[in-house]
């Protein structure tokens, strides 16, 4: 018999079954940077204010994260800022497991329209125990800040949400930020540990494509 064909060949090593989909929003003014960090996390890129453009009702992407020998699919919803997409948006709060509110550490502006995103999601988010941070971004802009780690702390603190400050243009912070919440996600069983859909059945989240949601990497 031929050596060759009397070998074992070697098995194909497979994929981390899925143990559970993680549906994440990110929510916030125009401008503070949501497409942006959600392109650092997903892509390791960053595009220049310049080279982007608005997002248009919402953009879509899927990150595959590995924690404790599990594998989660992440599915992170990135909304449009503008006021006239606010009623298309309000949709994608049902079935959210995590919110980031999204703030621009040099604008005021962004930090106190906060409330409002607060009260969009407290009035659609079907998850009582959806777990929500505040993020502040572009801290590269340091010597254009108007809202102190102070301030975003304290801010947190009265919401009862996880807190922390990110770059999405020189990555500080971005990978934490996501890190951090999906770990809280993980830890609350309530929020994802439910009956899976029956075979053949194929939910919203598994079918659309970013392209379908206006324009990718944008720094809306």
């Amino acid at each position: 018999m031929d050596s060759a064909s009397s070998s074992t060949a070697s098995p194909v090593p497979t994929a981390p079954e899925i143990a559970s989909t993680f549906k994440i929003l990110l929510v916030g003014d125009s401008n503070v940077g949501k497409s942006s960090i959600l392109l650092r996390f997903t892509d390791d890129h960053f595009l220049p204010p310049e080279d982007t453009s608005a997002t248009i009702g919402v953009d879509f992407k899927v990150k595959m994260y590995d924690l404790d020998g599990k594998r989660y699919k992440l599915t992170l919803w990135d909304t449009a800022g503008q006021e006239r997409f606010r009623t298309l948006t309000s949709s994608y709060y049902r079935g959210a497991q995590g919110v980031i509110l999204v703030y621009d550490v040099s604008s005021r502006e962004s930090f106190e329209h906060l409330d409002n995103w607060v009260e969009e999601l407290n009035t659609y988010c079907s998850n009582d125990d959806v777990v929500k941070m505040v993020v502040g971004n572009k801290i590269d802009k340091e010597a254009e800040r108007q809202v102190s780690r102070k301030d975003g702390a304290d801010y947190a603190r009265r919401h009862q949400t996880l807190f922390l400050e990110c770059s999405a243009k020189t990555k500080i912070g971005v990978q934490q930020a996501m890190e951090e919440l999906v770990n809280k996600i993980v830890e609350t069983p309530s929020l994802w540990r439910k009956q899976l859909p029956s075979k053949g059945t194929v939910s919203v989240d598994e079918t659309v494509t970013s392209s379908g949601f206006g324009a990718n990497g944008c720094a809306c």
